[in-house]
């Protein structure tokens, strides 16, 4: 979510007939990036402490947010970690989605591996911090409550 002075095409809430209420007019979506060891198996992710003033604020969770009109879920997610978390799109493979879908909205997590090392950021006053988070560390985290609803499933397409 931005705030006013960051405003976007994609910004705003939508009241959802699950109950609920969404941010995203188009939609969200989220990068999970992954960094590897020489073997191939996943050792960390790349976790945002989310800023005090955004909604669920100081709970972590993946860098990600509203879809633009006509943007795809792959070019958000790789949009919004870029602003969130200094990554950059072309150190990132694409490794498939997983989409939580409501009757009036959706939420893409990007699956992803870090292709070259480097350290993410926080490039924008959305973030408090942002670091690569052990896999068995995820857990101990205050985490966004849908995120710690999904990270079981994400989990496990981490690793084939």
């Amino acid at each position: 979510m931005t705030s006013g002075a960051h405003r976007r095409p994609g910004d705003g809430w939508v009241e959802c007939a699950c109950g609920r209420r969404h941010w995203g007019l188009h939609g969200a979506a989220g990068l999970l990036l992954v960094r590897r060891d020489a073997t191939g198996r996943a050792t960390d992710v790349v976790l945002q402490h989310r800023a005090t003033w955004s909604d669920h604020g100081g709970t972590w969770a993946l860098p990600g947010g509203a879809r633009e009109p006509a943007e795809t879920a792959v070019q958000a997610a790789l949009r919004e970690a870029h602003e969130e978390a200094g990554v950059d799109a072309a150190a990132v493979a694409v490794r498939g989605e997983h989409v939580l879908a409501h009757p009036d909205w959706s939420y893409t997590t990007v699956l992803a591996d870090a292709l070259t090392p480097f350290t993410p950021t926080a490039a924008d006053a959305e973030s408090i911090e942002v670091a690569w988070v052990p896999l068995d560390d995820v857990v101990d985290r205050l985490l966004l409550p849908d995120f710690a609803d999904a990270w079981p499933v994400l989990r496990t397409r981490l690793d084939p």
